[in-house]
């Protein structure tokens, strides 16, 4: 690959350009350091690839975000799929994506083997008990963080009640409640463009431009520039290797199997996470709790705080939820519990993932061309307002599910609901994180848990 050359009156360069080995060493340290959800995640890579390590510059970062954010998918792996790709080709987006989820599953399976196997030990029950109000809050916070930075107007606040009332309401699906919003958007973008524009980046800094290995003057190398044949052999092989995994689960298990069918949901799923994984855990409820019955709502929540609380994207909750239903529905026998949820959780990370890698080494080549295009970004900024009142509804249905288990004409559960006000005051007021609200909330459940037990 080229790399822009400086004069001597420029900073001095970055060192010389890293080996896919020596970059797959950082990759696999960045999924055991990437808490803080999307936005904490970008920070890091902002920080270490733009700021520290010079691999690519602050214009190209910003390029590669953006289109990201069109995408469906979570945009910290797509943004790590894509860096990998631009520096080392198809493998490099590989393994750079794949090392971004890896240790997350890792550590999720782990975890949901405690949850399942000592879940009911009053010591681990009052640490989820303490959890779970705490989860109720960070989604009130991502509520309340993400809307007041994308409703700007009159009528984005309308499609983000729209949306709240829809799912709450009239229980639409969430799939038509996004393309609707799209819809909205599309139409909007005509008639009132300037009230569906996208402003401001998303790691954007003020420091003085560096030099970089990959600057802003550095040409598009050989293998990231458009070819039809590439891009027909890039989609062919998406396809067969979703086929070819599809085929295998069919014949093994049938269509109706557990296996298969968790990975066609969680293929539709990949394709509708518009948003973040916040706006289309909703659409999960309704699939993996209400229909399949994979797992409780219960269950759900606490997988949601594992989540939270686990490097990696707030996605790979999914792991949690084939964990819990290859585990309770004993896929392959009672005594091998733990390694039908282990399959379970590795087969809906790959259908929820395998789109992301698609979409990056597909659509990488097109990115000068949508990039800022108002025919995409009118519908994306009505899909960010729809997220919001998606997200509220999320909030509401946690809120009574964990401060009111007896029901709204109950009486609220008054530890659970002052956890909850004191996470959301320190997430919102003083802006502490998510791990830290998280695990206080769950040191407070363990010791209501032990002070009721003396």
């Amino acid at each position: 690959m080229r790399v822009t050359m400086h004069s001597d009156d420029d900073p001095a360069p970055p060192a010389a350009f890293p080996s896919l080995v020596e970059s797959a060493r950082w990759w696999l340290k960045l999924g055991f350091i990437s808490f803080g959800g999307p936005a904490g995640q970008i920070a890091v890579m902002h920080e270490e690839l733009v700021v520290r390590r010079r691999w690519i510059s602050e214009g190209r970062f910003l390029h590669a975000l953006n289109y990201c954010m069109v995408l469906p998918g979570p945009e910290a792996q797509q943004l790590a799929t894509y860096i990998g790709w631009l520096m080392h080709g198809r493998l490099g987006g590989i393994v750079a994506g794949a090392l971004f989820v890896l240790p997350s599953l890792a550590i999720l399976i782990a975890l949901s083997w405690v949850y399942l196997a000592f879940g009911k030990l009053p010591a681990v029950a009052g640490v989820f008990h303490g959890i779970k109000p705490a989860v109720t809050a960070i989604v009130v916070a991502a509520a309340w963080r993400i809307g007041s930075r994308t409703l700007r107007n009159p009528a984005l606040w309308a499609i983000a009640a729209a949306a709240f009332l829809a799912l709450f309401a009239l229980n639409l699906p969430f799939p038509v409640v996004i393309v609707a919003a799209g819809l909205a958007g599309a139409v909007g973008g005509r008639i009132a463009p300037a009230m569906f524009s996208i402003g401001g980046g998303h790691a954007g800094t003020e420091a003085p431009h560096a030099p970089a290995l990959i600057d802003d003057g550095t040409p598009t190398p050989p293998h990231a520039r458009w070819r039809a044949a590439s891009f027909v052999r890039v989609l062919a092989a998406c396809l067969a290797l979703w086929l070819a995994a599809m085929l295998g689960l069919t014949l093994a298990f049938g269509w109706h199997g557990t296996l298969t069918q968790m990975g066609w949901f969680f293929t539709k799923a990949a394709l509708l996470t518009f948003g973040g994984a916040y706006a289309v855990l909703p659409y999960v409820f309704q699939g993996a709790v209400e229909q399949h019955h994979w797992l409780t709502a219960a269950q759900m929540i606490d997988g949601l705080a594992l989540g939270e609380t686990t490097p990696g994207p707030l996605i790979m909750v999914v792991a949690f939820i084939g964990f819990v239903g290859g585990w309770t529905q004993a896929l392959f026998g009672s005594e091998s519990a733990f390694l039908a949820g282990a399959a379970a959780a590795g087969v809906v990370t790959f259908f929820t993932f395998l789109p992301s890698f698609c979409f990056i080494l597909l659509g990488g080549p097109f990115i000068e061309s949508t990039h800022g295009q108002p025919a995409f970004t009118a519908p994306l900024s009505a899909i960010t307002a729809a997220v919001v009142g998606v997200i509220a509804n999320l909030a509401l249905f946690f809120a009574l599910h964990v401060l009111w288990p007896q029901g709204v004409h109950g009486l609220p559960d008054l530890p659970s609901l002052a956890i909850g006000i004191a996470a959301a005051i320190a997430l919102i007021r003083y802006r502490q994180g998510v791990v830290r609200v998280v695990l206080c909330a769950g040191a407070v459940g363990l010791l209501l848990a032990l002070a009721a037990r003396a």
